[in-house]
């Protein structure tokens, strides 16, 4: 009598009992996968074959994993991380091991690396000084802990209508033609916060006045100061220029398009209102192409500016494309860094090495590295993680049916024992 394949059943049924167990007990475990048992029979080998064989039981032939996509859910911390689609997070441990991941609970650790919890640390293509990321070898993610730095303004645009209707200011018998300080001097007036060298604001006011019908000079004062003065320290036009007939864009007198976008002066050192030196800010470029003069009020509808003051770093974001976004206490957004994914041609190649982790191996392939939303690479969410794709329904099925399975194969063996008692007791 041949008790083994009823051994072999239940060998089979305690290992899917197992798989099952684990599957369950990592339903809610982030970026978990669920675990398959596959199974095969076993059939005695004979040289001349036959068509009566009978099998000797079964064997387990491979546990592989399921990497469907699990359900994504939201969180507070933004540095928590989910790819919807596929790929696998690229993480390094502190051994210099590369690993593979679909679990994006992530934190700053001391040393200003993106890393989870084992201190694994994420992988991406980092930014220069600039601002510009530089694809090549990923490296290990850092947040800045510096602020950035401040940037002086290098070009002021205007977007505002001259009123067609005012009057001629312009008197050339008076000396100075123009007083900052006496309104009927000149028609209208525009300010826009600029910055120095040091991230100093520097408020630039423009002065417009009508000098003849369509024709205008634009003056100058930055913190009050006057720009661009004569021997005399009175004050000099920035730029003069006059409009066509039907007061669009304006025009140099042979009807050329006048280059307002390449002005440039320089600011004077002044003393500001809070005490500090302003200091001298070289070649800002004025674009007033978007001036027009039509029969309407003065109205200014844009102003913008270049340069920024320093700031600390407030907020990180990363973005769908994984780009890691760092928004500064002065507004300023830069990217410093890219979030790397990596696939495989056969995902159930990986190897688990526990921790939520996978390691490559010859099944697998070599990894085929992009950025998120590229190729058949997911995209990221941040401030949500992907649950585990277990159903639990269907695992407290299956583990009924395998509990159902080892009785039966324990029957068996009772079954074969009793026969084999009945043929004991015939002596």
């Amino acid at each position: 009598m041949s008790f083994q394949q009823g051994v072999s059943g239940l060998t089979a049924a305690g290992r899917n009992l197992e798989v099952i167990g684990n599957n369950v007990a990592n339903a809610s475990t982030v970026g978990a996968k669920v675990s398959r048992a596959e199974f095969a029979d076993i059939y005695a080998r004979a040289v001349s074959g036959g068509a009566n064989n009978i099998g000797i039981g079964v064997s387990l032939a491979a546990v592989t994993q399921q990497f469907s996509q699990g359900s994504i859910s939201s969180t507070d911390n933004p540095l928590d991380l989910a790819i919807n689609g596929g790929g696998f997070f690229q993480l390094k441990d502190l051994n210099g091991t590369l690993q593979y991941s679909r679990n994006g609970q992530l934190q700053v650790d001391r040393n200003g690396y993106i890393a989870n919890s084992q201190g694994s640390r994420l992988l991406g293509y980092p930014a220069n000084d600039q601002g510009t990321l530089v694809p090549g070898q990923a490296q290990p993610l850092t947040l800045p802990t510096s602020g950035i730095k401040p940037s002086v303004t290098g070009n002021v645009a205007l977007e505002l209508n001259l009123d067609a209707r005012a009057k001629v200011t312009n008197d050339p018998a008076v000396t100075p033609v123009i007083d900052f300080n006496d309104a009927k001097t000149y028609n209208s007036a525009t300010s826009v916060n600029i910055y120095d060298t040091k991230g100093q604001e520097v408020a630039l006011t423009y002065f417009f006045q009508k000098s003849a019908p369509d024709t205008w000079s634009v003056y100058a004062a930055a913190n009050g100061v006057t720009v661009n003065p004569d021997g005399n320290g009175d004050p000099l036009p920035i730029s003069s220029f006059t409009f066509p007939s039907d007061g669009s864009a304006p025009i140099n007198p042979d009807d050329a398009t006048l280059p307002f976008d390449l002005v440039s002066f320089d600011v004077p050192a002044t003393s500001n209102a809070q005490g500090a030196v302003t200091e001298p800010i070289p070649g800002i470029e004025i674009d007033l192409s978007s001036i027009t003069q039509y029969g309407a009020i003065f109205g200014v509808t844009n102003v913008t500016q270049d340069g920024f003051p320093p700031g600390q770093l407030s907020t990180i974001a990363i973005q769908p494309n994984g780009i890691v976004l760092a928004t500064y206490s002065s507004g300023q957004s830069t990217p410093i860094g890219q979030v790397e994914l990596a696939t495989f041609r056969n995902v159930q190649g990986l190897r688990p090495l526990g921790g939520n982790v996978w390691g490559a191996t010859y099944d697998s392939g070599d990894p085929v590295l992009g950025t998120p939303g590229s190729g058949n690479l997911g995209i990221i969410q941040s401030g949500a993680v992907e649950e585990s794709n277990v159903d639990l329904t269907s695992e407290l099925v299956n583990m009924m049916v395998a509990q159902r399975i080892y009785q039966a194969n324990a029957q068996t063996i009772k079954t074969q024992d009793s026969v084999l008692q009945t043929l004991v007791n015939l002596r």
